[in-house]
């Protein structure tokens, strides 16, 4: 396991390094397999070496430059192989050596290429909610995961909206789960289409949506949500369905850490939704005495619970 770990760390590190790095550093290790070939002499072959850099080039870096490598890596083999002094009955047999071993050169890097591509569309699919198209709960957490490590670094602010259907199962019950989800789809469309690039939309399930708002200060998030709501209203409206929305929002800080804790610690009526596990290891992660967390819906249990006592 620890083996795996450390491999899948170098894939990782790999793949963060600009794309001309990895050409050119591969070219370069194509250079050094063929000066080890020419050293050694035409006795022992390396031509299994050659196909490393093929394959690196073509996984990371796409099947076109793989296939330059491959071109690079078959053109090295045969240079090493007659500069050795190998001797050959006919000038056609090293020709077609260096045909068969471009042969294999491409197979593999066509293959690696297209591998690679499949697995990042598997991937991708994996993260996406199949009937919203906007990120489903897994990929949420991953991604606020990295939010919440770039937080706790720079301590910058960023704010969480939780958004959520009022009544939306009497649509489902009234006209059918059909039309339940085009309501669902809708509401995806027009958030994911009015957010900034940098923003994440995901469904969580159900009725349930979250939007992570990175370098977004309390304010900010205030003027986008009203814009936000405003539009999914449109929308619902134009199609006569008869829902509203609630929305959460909160902003997170290093003072909000704070009053949130006094908040736990000194109201323990506030209940804490078990939805919010991204949240739960923000607080894990930033401060060991607190152990639970209202994440984006925070601001709308307290404010409940404010009106509930106020009646009382």
């Amino acid at each position: 396991m620890r083996r795996f770990i450390t491999l899948r760390k170098i894939i990782d590190d790999i793949d963060t390094l600009p794309r001309h790095t990895i050409i050119v550093s591969n070219i370069v290790l194509v250079i050094l397999i063929g000066t080890v070939d020419y050293l050694t002499g035409p006795n022992i072959s390396l031509s299994l070496f050659y196909l490393l850099p093929v394959a690196i080039t073509a996984w990371f870096t796409g099947k076109s430059y793989g296939v330059m490598v491959s071109f690079i890596s078959a053109s090295a083999w045969v240079a090493a192989d007659v500069s050795s002094g190998h001797p050959y009955a006919y000038w056609e047999i090293p020709v077609w050596n260096s045909v068969m071993r471009l042969g294999i050169f491409l197979i593999v890097a066509y293959s690696m290429a297209n591998i690679k591509r499949l697995l990042d569309t598997e991937r991708s699919l994996a993260r996406i909610d199949p009937l919203t198209k906007v990120y489903n709960n897994r990929a949420f957490y991953e991604l606020a995961q990295l939010e919440i490590d770039k937080f706790k670094r720079s301590s910058r602010p960023f704010s969480v909206a939780y958004i959520d259907i009022d009544d939306f199962k009497r649509i489902n019950d009234q006209f059918g789960h059909l039309i339940g989800d085009d309501l669902l789809k809708v509401v995806g469309k027009t958030i994911k289409k009015n957010i900034r690039s940098i923003d994440i939309i995901a469904r969580l399930g159900g009725d349930e949506f979250v939007l992570l708002m990175p370098e977004t200060d309390d304010r900010q998030a205030k003027t986008a949500m009203t814009k936000v709501q405003t539009l999914m209203m449109d929308v619902v409206r134009q199609n006569k369905w008869s829902v509203t929305f609630s929305i959460g929002v909160i902003t997170y800080t290093n003072a909000a850490c704070d009053e949130i804790k006094q908040r736990l610690e000194f109201d323990p009526r506030v209940e804490v939704s078990t939805i919010h596990a991204f949240a739960w290891s923000l607080i894990a992660g930033y401060d060991a005495d607190i152990r639970q967390w209202l994440a984006a819906r925070l601001l709308h249990d307290v404010a409940e619970l404010e009106r509930a006592q106020a009646k009382g």
